[in-house]
């Protein structure tokens, strides 16, 4: 297909979180320090951005920068009732039959975050699209692990990441003890023009790329299009890609983003058949 033709290795604007390909933007640079930092400091974090600015991306370049001192449990599919999330964070704890009761199992859970303690293991739990809990309680079992601590430290970090609408939800007064437990949070913002312009060049690098292959006023219509989300980014640079590799462009120009964006539109969000 079009690898060949621009002379990529792969192809750049893949969909999945590939920490490779991670872009740090200004506030992308500040939510990974901020990450790390309250990582280290066994504190609890919450990050929220919109869909598609690169949560998730982040949280697979924490898990890189983290070292063997700590032991991450990552929750991809938080619909979990308030018992299923314990017992999942007792199996990602290495406990390997979790007792049937409540009662036993968080002592079971306390047992071994005091065991990673004895071995200078941080334990990270990072919970993605946390917005999507379900249960106000599954809420308060991440609030109550925070209380596995000793005089000076948590035994624990935790991570809760997710679209704007956890803030929104978390500002309730029902989660007034949670969100008096966050130690740190974020939100992501959107990539500016000049971002755009430099994130597309970083990851056609990232594939052996010409980080000069989109010209200024395709990036300039691929901002205003994608409002500077990288996953819309990706989606429209990744069909540009394709439309110019059909007209055998050796650079992505205006007019190869007004067609890409006209067709988008109309195909509701979709590339036309015959694309």
């Amino acid at each position: 297909m079009y690898e060949s033709f621009y002379g990529l290795q792969e192809r750049p604007f893949s969909k999945t979180p590939d920490p490779r390909f991670l872009f740090l933007s200004r506030t992308h640079r500040e939510a990974l320090a901020r990450l790390l930092y309250a990582v280290e400091e066994r504190d609890l974090v919450l990050l929220t951005g919109e869909i598609g600015c690169g949560k998730t991306t982040l949280s697979r370049a924490l898990m890189d920068e983290l070292d063997e001192r700590f032991r991450v449990m990552l929750f991809i599919n938080p619909r979990l009732t308030p018992m299923e999330f314990i017992r999942a964070l007792a199996i990602r704890l290495g406990i390997a039959e979790p007792a049937r009761f409540k009662t036993d199992l968080l002592e079971e859970i306390g047992a071994e975050l005091y065991r990673c303690y004895e071995d200078d293991i941080c334990p990270v739990l990072i919970m993605d699209e946390a917005q999507l809990v379900p249960h106000k309680e599954t809420f308060d079992e991440i609030r109550l692990l925070t209380n596995f601590q000793l005089d000076d430290r948590n035994l624990l970090s935790v991570v809760l990441m997710g679209q704007p609408e956890l803030r929104k939800r978390l500002a309730h007064r029902a989660y007034e003890p949670l969100r008096q437990r966050v130690g740190m949070q974020y939100d992501l913002l959107p990539l500016g023009e000049e971002e755009v312009a430099e994130y597309l060049a970083h990851r056609l690098m990232v594939v052996g790329g010409d980080p000069d292959l989109f010209l200024p006023e395709a990036v300039v219509r691929i901002h205003l299009y994608s409002e500077g989300i990288p996953r819309k980014i990706n989606h429209v640079a990744s069909l540009s890609l394709l439309e110019g590799f059909g007209r055998e462009a050796t650079r992505i120009d205006a007019d190869i983003l007004d067609a890409i964006i006209a067709e988008v539109d109309l195909s509701g969000g979709q590339p036309a058949k015959g694309s």
